[in-house]
């Protein structure tokens, strides 16, 4: 009897860690790792809107594995060095990626 049992507790474990296996997008990325990236896209649209310098700039935010890509457009160079910085100092960020366009 409690050989049975320890059968059927052992099978619950393999299925419960095939199930944590199986949970990745088409990419390889875990829900956690999705979940962070939200986190920090949002983080980093919250600290370019606060920022004096920054607000009221269409600024489009994305992230992928820690990397902070940045699209628009801004009124110069120097603004763009500093929306770079904004958002590198998010924790999480591992890199930021620049396609800020000067008009």
């Amino acid at each position: 009897m409690i050989r049975g049992k320890k059968i059927v507790v052992l099978a619950l474990c393999v299925m419960f860690l095939a199930t944590l296996w199986s949970c990745q997008t088409p990419a390889g990325r875990t829900a956690g790792v999705v979940i962070d990236d939200a986190s920090i896209t949002t983080q980093v649209k919250a600290k370019l809107f606060k920022d004096k310098i920054l607000t009221g700039l269409a600024i489009s935010v994305s992230t992928f594995e820690g990397e902070v890509t940045l699209i628009g457009a801004v009124e110069t160079s120097k603004i763009k060095q500093y929306a770079t910085n904004v958002a590198g100092s998010v924790a999480g960020v591992r890199s930021v990626k620049n396609l800020l366009k000067i008009r």
